[in-house]
């Protein structure tokens, strides 16, 4: 059975080199850039005039061909209403050449992220350093949902204190010791918690996220720190990462998945 879970951990881990890598991946960004900040619509290196429309539902673009803008995959001129983007960064609305122009809201704030492929640090990647496969870091959990959503403020990545929804309550044993995370539920029923532990900003990121299965009815799933994750933020200084909430601060070393860039 270990050797099958290791198996399965480092095709899990080289799928994930692969999302990060990708042409469209996190090292491909370049900026975020809040509407905000720009009240003249003119984001730097972004072709068009780019500003948030007059009931804040939506981002107004105007761009001239000469822009050299694509919407959902055609030359565009003129003038057009933007929702923010749901799917993946490779299929958002609005390109420039290779470049993909994501629209996203945060808190009623629009924004706008530039990827592109070429960008510095997707060409000097060299890899995530990870600790292999060991049975110890992946134990039982049992997931308390709480009587209703709760929202705390959190320092992000960019320096903003933002709303971090949480869910419910994440108990384990590891190395002997009760503990607990506060964890997000996600759309799908999968759990997402941020997490500092005795080893980050050491010999690990100064954070991470780990993404539980979807509990059963009886709140059962497994919490597998063989599996933790660097946040985006540790691939590009663009993305808005939330720091962990009160309590998210293990004191035990959890030497185990992802650990920092090569």
């Amino acid at each position: 059975m270990t050797t099958d879970a290791s198996d399965d951990w480092k095709q899990w881990h080289e799928h994930r080199t692969g999302t990060v890598s990708a042409p469209h991946g996190p090292l491909s960004l370049t900026g975020t850039h809040w509407l905000e900040d720009y009240p003249e619509g003119q984001l730097p290196d972004v072709p068009g005039r780019w500003t948030a429309a007059d009931d804040g539902d939506a981002v107004r673009l105007t761009a001239e061909e000469a822009d050299g803008l694509t919407v959902d995959g055609k030359p565009f001129s003129g003038e057009l209403r933007l929702g923010a983007d749901a799917g993946p960064v490779a299929a958002s609305r609005v390109a420039h050449g290779g470049r993909r122009l994501v629209v996203l809201v945060r808190e009623g704030v629009w924004g706008i992220r530039d990827f592109d492929p070429d960008a510095p640090a997707r060409v000097a990647f060299r890899g995530i350093e990870a600790t292999p496969y060991e049975p110890r870091w992946s134990v039982p959990g049992r997931f308390t949902p709480y009587a209703e959503d709760r929202t705390v403020r959190v320092e992000n990545a960019d320096g903003r204190e933002r709303g971090l929804g949480l869910g419910g309550e994440l108990a384990f044993t590891l190395d002997g010791q009760d503990r607990t995370l506060q964890v997000s539920v996600q759309g799908d029923g999968t759990l997402w918690a941020v997490f500092a532990d005795a080893t980050s900003g050491d010999s690990s990121y100064r954070f991470r996220f780990l993404y539980p299965a979807a509990p059963d009815a009886d709140g059962r799933t497994t919490v597998d720190f063989n599996r933790a994750q660097l946040p985006p933020c540790a691939f590009a200084d663009h993305f808005i990462c939330p720091f962990p909430p009160p309590g998210n601060n293990l004191d035990a070393a959890v030497a185990a998945g992802e650990r920092n860039l090569i």
